[in-house]
């Protein structure tokens, strides 16, 4: 589609009334979103308006059927105040990649782009510039269709809505490995950023909490054996000096920050391998000596040093020392506010 996307300005903003310094992801919302809807087998009236609430049918088929995706991302500013994105374009792919596996319909990719770029520069002043801050981004794309049946929806709406956000996890996490409940098998919507996912993992997450974790390590759906994401991240390990990390795998969501970090690790010399993972490897790696960092990656959190791994029947203590892992915190944090030099390309200016 090639409309251009119409711009309808709230005459008085609300960022006055929140503390920037201080915030908490999902609690304050920016004074507009961008919408648009598919109708007639067409992506349609893309605009940007005021904030407010969304007339839902009853019967609208997301509410029964499930057809929700989305995606997060977070806007920096630069040295210069610019509003900067961090690889939108992977976003509106893994999007579209999200809607294929849900039935759903493709978003054109560029439309995504663009109207991350206007709606960011409208929200400009509701960017933190604290040290770890940033405005979460919450692209998402549901079906509306009033229908009670089991098949695709004909009709959709995309949002974007933003949120100002803090650092956060402010410490190590320790981490509950599931041993009952799982995330995704292969074949299922795992791979996919499908609003279901999260909701199966609401009770468990809430059980690890209980027993004093932050975040749940799963694992495979078979044997409980092979590890392969937490609870809102990827993981690496730091094993002899080698990064390994599970391979994607059919039921491991492919991060944007778990494919920067590679990267960036690569470029600063490290050996990286994608490949399953045992939690027997990662026992005996800590047995003797050789598991020297892990840590979590995801838009929300950044880089989460893990400090423990456990569940009722074992307890692995991480190393204190995060060298690396400091190293790739900072230089992603640096390279999204534009202290750092962005050499692969990843930074776009939102003006």
């Amino acid at each position: 589609m090639t409309s251009e996307i119409k711009i309808s300005k709230v005459k008085e903003s609300k960022v006055t009334q929140v503390d920037l310094d201080n915030v908490t992801m999902g609690f304050n919302f920016t004074d507009h979103m961008f919408v648009c809807d598919y109708t007639n087998g067409e992506w349609q009236n893309p605009r940007i308006e005021a904030l407010n609430l969304i007339p839902t049918h009853p019967a609208a088929m997301a509410l029964h059927y499930g057809q929700a995706i989305f995606e997060g991302m977070k806007a920096t500013k630069g040295q210069d105040g610019t509003p900067l994105l961090f690889r939108p374009d992977q976003n509106a792919k893994r999007l579209n990649f999200s809607a294929d596996r849900m039935g759903m319909p493709q978003f054109p990719e560029d439309l995504f782009v663009e109207a991350l770029k206007q709606f960011t520069a409208i929200e400009k002043d509701w960017i933190p510039t604290k040290e770890g801050s940033a405005l979460y981004l919450r692209p998402f794309m549901y079906a509306d269709e009033p229908f009670i049946g089991m098949r695709a929806a004909t009709s959709y709406k995309f949002i974007i809505l933003g949120s100002p956000a803090g650092p956060f996890f402010s410490k190590k996490i320790k981490l509950f490995a599931e041993n009952k409940y799982v995330r995704a098998v292969n074949g299922g919507t795992g791979e996919a950023k499908a609003a279901g996912n999260y909701a199966a993992a609401i009770r468990p997450t809430e059980y690890a909490k209980a027993k004093g974790y932050d975040q749940v390590l799963w694992l495979d759906a078979q044997d409980f054996e092979y590890i392969q994401e937490v609870g809102t991240m990827n993981i690496f390990f730091k094993i002899e000096g080698k990064f390994i990390t599970p391979d994607l795998s059919g039921s491991i969501l492919a991060g944007i920050t778990r494919m920067s970090v590679i990267d960036l690790l690569r470029d600063k010399g490290f050996e990286v391998t994608e490949r399953p993972i045992k939690l027997t490897e990662i026992k005996e790696a800590s047995a003797n000596g050789t598991l020297e960092e892990a840590f979590g990656v995801g838009t929300a959190v950044g880089i989460a040093m893990i400090e423990e791994i456990g569940n009722d029947d074992f307890t692995l203590k991480l190393p204190a020392e995060n060298p690396v892992s400091n190293m790739v915190n900072d230089t992603l944090n640096a390279i999204k506010v534009q202290k750092a030099e962005d050499k692969f390309g990843w930074i776009v200016e939102a003006k």
